[in-house]
């Protein structure tokens, strides 16, 4: 992680981040559900019979062919914040779809998910429990 802005003499590229990911979460949850919603209306409403995998595919869908796209979600746009890799890079499709698999996995498990937030708001970077398993670090856009 030598390529990525110390937390420690460039704070301001972490400045914020971890209130930043939870309003980038929720936008991007009222975007999920917004497109499953719409995904069960063009089922006809068969969908409904299949809503949390329908819900599960979308997001996981939706996460990683956004942050492929542009090293972050429509909801990390609006916060301003990107995900980097452990090389300062943006993310690939192949990283996107780990590190989607990942947060999945930690929604999965609320366990995990506990210890993820708590990494984030002790951590010098507000890596999550993916992101130290990834060397994915989340930054500010604009510093």
């Amino acid at each position: 992680m030598t390529a990525l802005p110390d937390p420690d003499y460039q704070a301001e590229f972490y400045a914020s981040v971890p209130a930043k990911r939870l309003i980038a979460w929720i936008i991007d949850s009222i975007l999920i559900f917004a497109l499953s919603a719409g995904a069960v209306v063009l089922t006809a409403f068969t969908g409904l019979f299949i809503w949390p995998l329908l819900y599960l595919a979308v997001g996981f869908a939706y996460r990683t062919v956004t942050i492929a796209n542009g090293s972050a979600t429509w909801g990390m746009r609006f916060a301003g914040i990107e995900l980097r890799d452990g090389e300062g890079r943006r993310m690939d499709s192949g990283m996107a779809a780990l590190h989607t698999a990942g947060y999945t996995l930690s929604l999965a498990l609320p366990v995990l998910q506990v210890i993820s937030v708590i990494l984030m708001l002790t951590s010098s970077r507000g890596q999550g429990l993916t992101d130290h398993f990834l060397g994915t670090v989340m930054l500010n856009r604009r510093v």
